[in-house]
């Protein structure tokens, strides 16, 4: 019986997908096989020796202690794009509310409750519309700073509306290239494309080289009265920088799912209480994906979409019921495959299928066995030097 330790309101079709006769699910569960969260801050008190895998309902894991868990030979999980449509349409929702005056309007609009004669109040809102004048967004150019999985659905639906479109991802994959509209213009300098966007749109998670990216610099290369939609992680724009940029009327408008103090009231500024994948469909995709991969992680060793371990995937279905698998991660360094191999060929244990892949300091092993292993063969293999975690499956 796996056992799952919930923490925030997991949607009800992700905790579906765990059978109730092969998992315990509930947030009351202590010593878990695997921890499935949204945006609860993990203590790495909570990483033991009993976890195989943490699985983030979300894109982002600055929640997770990813480090720890690595060194404990803890999978953590994500799930990218599963969100993705759901931030997509806020970004939309950003740039048509800071191109047209809908919130002030709405707001005016609201306030004539003394109002009464339906003649009167027309006359009022056709004399003060003016005053709500905006701009169009087709024709516009629009910068869209990582092209992941939000990032090129964004680029897309902006062609789709008229928008030129161009964009930076310096660490583009083979994949997000495939998924990329051919009309996307690629900018390989950052001060360039933020120079000629009307709009400039932030998909990047936080990493050392993306912290405080939107400095002083980056904006002194932007155009006058642009447009910085931050739906991506506050982290990413440097806060003095932006607040002298908005001061300076250099930076025309901020739309932030981050709101900070000192730029509330400000009528340059809109501010979401971080609602990007808050709707019911994002939540249940989440949930679902991640769920998932935790199944397939849990009973086949198999790893998709983490953080911190090389994804891999090793067939089991012919194979299920005639051969053990284990699942070994070790440090990345030279020899370990064979002191493994060594250990399996000296209880005589037949290797029938085996993969092996590395990512930075850690390399993990998928190996399927003709026979079951005895206690002495694993506990021989676990006190190899360097090896992290062994698991029968």
């Amino acid at each position: 019986m796996h056992r799952i330790q919930t923490f925030n309101a997991i949607s009800e079709r992700g905790l579906e997908r765990f059978p109730g006769n092969q998992y315990e699910v509930s947030a009351e569960l202590d010593d878990a096989d695997a921890i499935l969260l949204r945006s609860h801050r993990l203590d790495p008190a909570a990483i033991n020796g009993r976890l195989k895998a943490v699985a983030r309902a979300g894109a982002g894991v600055n929640n997770v202690p990813v480090s720890e868990c690595t060194e404990h030979g803890v999978v953590v999980f994500n799930t990218p794009g599963a969100n993705a449509n759901a931030v997509k349409e806020l970004v939309l929702c950003g740039m048509l509310l800071g191109s047209r005056g809908i919130i002030p309007g709405i707001g005016f609009a609201s306030t004539q409750t003394d109002v009464s004669d339906y003649g009167d109040l027309s006359r009022i809102m056709e004399q003060e519309k003016k005053r709500f004048a905006g701009n169009e967004i087709a024709g516009k150019t629009l910068g869209v700073i990582g092209l992941g999985a939000i990032g090129s659905m964004v680029a897309e639906m902006a062609i789709s509306l008229g928008m030129e479109v161009q964009g930076y991802d310096p660490a583009l994959s083979v994949e997000a290239a495939w998924r990329l509209p051919s009309q996307v213009k690629r900018i390989e300098n950052l001060h360039a494309l933020v120079g000629s966007s009307d709009f400039i749109s932030l998909h990047l998670p936080v990493l050392d080289s993306t912290r405080n990216l939107i400095d002083a610099n980056m904006f002194a290369s932007m155009r006058a009265g642009s447009c910085l939609l931050n739906f991506a992680r506050d982290e990413i724009v440097e806060p003095q920088a932006l607040l002298d940029a908005l001061q300076s009327d250099k930076l025309g408008m901020y739309i932030s799912d981050f709101p900070r103090p000192e730029l509330m009231g400000r009528n340059d500024v809109i501010s979401m209480p971080h609602i990007g994948a808050s709707t019911q469909e994002a939540e249940e995709n989440c949930a679902v994906m991640a769920a998932d991969q935790l199944r397939d992680f849990l009973e086949n060793g198999n790893i998709k979409n983490s953080v911190n371990f090389p994804n891999l995937y090793l067939d089991r279905d012919a194979n299920a019921e005639k051969c053990t698998r284990i699942a070994i991660s070790n440090k990345n360094v030279p020899k370990m495959l064979g002191q493994i191999l060594s250990v399996l060929a000296d209880q005589n244990i037949n290797v029938i299928d085996m993969l092996n892949k590395s990512r930075d300091e850690i390399a993990y092993n998928l190996i399927d066995l003709a026979s079951a292993p005895s206690d002495e063969a694993l506990a021989a293999i676990a006190n190899i030097d360097d090896v992290i975690k062994v698991t029968v499956l």
